[in-house]
């Protein structure tokens, strides 16, 4: 019988606390629950966005014009503890983000022309207060960027340790994965690829716990206690994308780099190369069909 009282007494706790948040009735209306606000909206910047703003300030005239097309998650990678992609299904918009901060290429649509064309289609039947006489010149674009992010590649390195004496004790443990995106320029005159971007970037995430735990009687207690602190994916993914425009505009349009804001260059994979046999240097292909004197 005590134990029926003492659930009843919590359901009875548990119904308090909910009126207290529930509305309330009759003529006067609850002004409502004020709602928690932490930290203010912040501009949406990386390391290499102050790099890419660092190209305002040389004056330049015919700026070409860009247009970016599809930058597809190809990873195929899915995040099922939260049923969606794993990583961000707007690398276009970030791409379009990057060039904007340059301040040296005009951007033209031709992501989502669904409403531009809508509108065109609008002022044919009439139906605008613009005439479709005002359409006939649009903008065409110098160059297209478009590419993938093409790789997710989790636990590059993990590791940690953990040491629980008489129940009482703590670990930690870090975790390395890396996002590579693809990226290239096509010529909008004859489809050419004029440059292409290949770029990775490697995302690093610690995690520090405690715990604690006791009998008493038969009854145990446990305390836990840790702190993670994970790069966001998200932003790593934003990161390559801003380098790739770096380089877009150093590498091919020949625009002087900022100091301290070059690429993070690794040789990492060629040291695997140097214990591996040696090729056999072979003599000229006279069969070879693009020889230099052709």
């Amino acid at each position: 019988m005590s134990k029926i009282k003492h659930v009843l007494s919590l359901v009875t706790l548990m119904l308090a606390s909910a009126c207290a948040y529930a509305p309330q009735g009759g003529s006067t209306l609850s002004p409502g629950v004020k709602p928690h606000f932490s930290y203010g909206v912040t501009n949406n910047d990386t390391p290499y966005s102050q790099c890419l703003k660092e190209f305002k300030k040389y004056k330049a005239n015919n700026l070409p014009v860009f247009a970016v097309g599809e930058v597809a998650d190809k990873t195929g990678q899915i995040n099922y503890d939260e049923n969606g992609n794993a990583l961000t299904q707007g690398a276009s918009e970030m791409v379009i983000s990057a060039l904007a901060k340059t301040g040296k290429a005009h951007l033209v649509e031709r992501l989502d022309l669904r409403i531009p064309l809508a509108e065109v289609k609008l002022a044919e039947q009439k139906k605008l207060s613009r005439s479709i006489s005002e359409y006939d010149n649009l903008p065409a674009s110098d160059f297209i960027l478009v590419g993938a992010l093409t790789e997710l590649n989790y636990n590059i390195v993990s590791g940690g340790a953990q040491l629980f004496v008489k129940g009482i004790g703590g670990g930690a443990r870090a975790v390395i994965v890396n996002v590579a995106m693809d990226l290239r320029v096509i010529d909008s005159r004859n489809f050419a690829i004029r440059y292409v971007s290949s770029l990775q970037k490697q995302i690093v995430g610690y995690e520090v716990e405690s715990n604690v735990f006791r009998f008493f009687g038969s009854t145990l207690i446990e305390f836990d206690a840790g702190a993670i602190r994970n790069e966001p994916l998200q932003l790593g993914v934003r990161s390559v994308a801003e380098m790739a425009v770096y380089q877009i505009m150093t590498d091919f349009l020949g625009l002087p780099e900022a100091t301290g804001c070059g690429l993070a260059e690794s040789d990492a994979m060629a040291s695997y190369l140097e214990h591996s046999p040696k090729p056999e240097t072979k003599e000229k292909n006279e069969e070879y069909p693009y020889n230099e004197n052709d």
